[in-house]
């Protein structure tokens, strides 16, 4: 079927936290809410057709998890990226961020060191920061808009880390690492005796001809070592049901990490989510194939509407996720300044820079998951705020 990604539909009434938290994190619910990862378009209509089905039967009780649940997570990973799992492997969790915050409780101590590549997703200091472990940053290194790893630097820094949490694809700036990356990376932990968690939650949202490899098959070795968190709740918009895979190396580490939520009562997924995330690899890739198209027009749209209008705006657009990441360096505010103007000047509700690397200034995380008429309204507010800014500076 065909889908249409143009339709604005109102979330202002389905408890998104996207909208309803807008007064919370900017202070005024008049902005355009460009930040939480998720998208605004309806997910694919077979998931939808299943849980309509699930809710028609009115009984939600404790919940099973047939055999068919990771034998379809398994069979998507096998053709998407030829990745094989023993689903013997696989846990189920209620989500990355809590798969990643258990692996820490499960395989550290409090004061051990967490090696993170900055910029990145800012869960992965609040997670680590929260347990009482220690961040070690390996800052990307940025020249002329092309962002690059600090090898030397990485490798110091794995002598003193007990793990290192991989973002693959990367969130914030969208690469996708290479096979040679990911070996040099994996490589460097091994020596170092380094537990190397990869983050995959966005490899299925992929563009320009890049191709994802799950940093568990780069090489047999590498594999026998790397925990992996995947996901659908990102690729299908599920992000409310709460559900993904960790797969381990061995049973040893599963069989550590299930004992750990199993003390607490949590290993069942709840009603919805197992029904939503066994259709969703099922049955949603001509949902999903169509949803990459649109997505890569909006990154299309926001690079020449930047280039034509807001030249002082460099946006790094993406070969993985929905989320472009703005270099604003050139209006010259500092990052309060910054989110301020992008608030009450432009109207916008955007990720700061500074929450992804501490160091960093003039820089903002923009979700393009939304209909092209909410970009074009979204960037003609940001151009009318930059030539405001530039007419009160002269």
């Amino acid at each position: 079927m065909k889908y249409d990604f143009d339709q604005v539909i109102d979330r202002s009434t389905n408890r998104s936290s996207k909208y309803d938290e807008r007064m919370k994190k900017f202070g005024t619910m008049d902005v355009i809410p460009l930040w939480v990862a998720d998208m605004d378009f309806k997910t694919a209509q077979p998931i939808i057709d299943a849980l309509k089905k699930k809710a028609e039967e009115g009984i939600w009780g404790y919940t099973s998890r047939p055999d068919s649940y990771f034998k379809a997570i398994c069979s998507w990973q096998e053709r998407r990226n030829g990745w094989t799992i023993e689903p013997k492997l696989a846990s189920w969790s209620l989500g990355v961020v809590p798969a990643l915050a258990g692996i820490m409780q499960v395989f550290t101590k409090p004061g051990d060191k967490i090696l993170i590549q900055t910029p990145v997703y800012s869960e992965f200091y609040d997670i680590t920061e929260a347990l009482g472990r220690q961040v070690l940053e390996n800052q990307l290194v940025e020249q002329d808009g092309v962002w690059s790893i600090d090898f030397e630097d990485f490798e110091k820094k794995a002598e003193e880390a007990k793990v290192f949490l991989l973002c693959s694809p990367h969130n914030p700036l969208g690469i996708v690492w290479t096979r040679e990356q990911l070996k040099k990376m994996a490589d460097i932990c091994i020596a170092n005796d380094v537990l190397l968690v990869s983050d995959e939650i966005h490899s299925d949202l992929i563009f320009h001809g890049k191709k994802h490899t799950p940093t568990a098959i780069v090489s047999e070795e590498i594999g026998k070592k790397v925990i992996s968190c995947i996901s659908g709740t990102k690729t299908f918009n599920l992000a409310g049901l709460q559900a993904s895979t960790t797969v381990f190396p061995d049973l040893e580490m599963k069989q550590a990490f299930d004992q750990f939520w199993a003390a607490m009562d949590i290993h069942r997924n709840n009603a919805f989510s197992s029904v939503a995330m066994e259709v969703a690899f099922q049955e949603g890739e001509e949902w999903l194939e169509q949803l990459l198209v649109y997505l890569d027009g909006n990154f299309e749209f926001i690079r020449n509407y930047c280039q034509e209008h807001i030249p002082q705006i460099k946006p790094n657009i993406p070969d993985a996720t929905y989320l472009v990441w703005l270099d604003c360096r050139k209006l010259g505010l500092n990052n309060e300044e910054l989110r301020k103007f992008m608030i009450e000047k432009a109207g916008l509700g955007l990720n700061e820079g500074d929450t992804f690397g501490r160091s960093l200034s003039g820089y903002m995380r923009l979700n393009a998951a939304c209909p092209r008429s909410v970009l074009e309204k979204a960037m003609r507010q940001l151009e009318k705020a930059v030539k405001g800014l530039e007419r009160q500076t002269a």
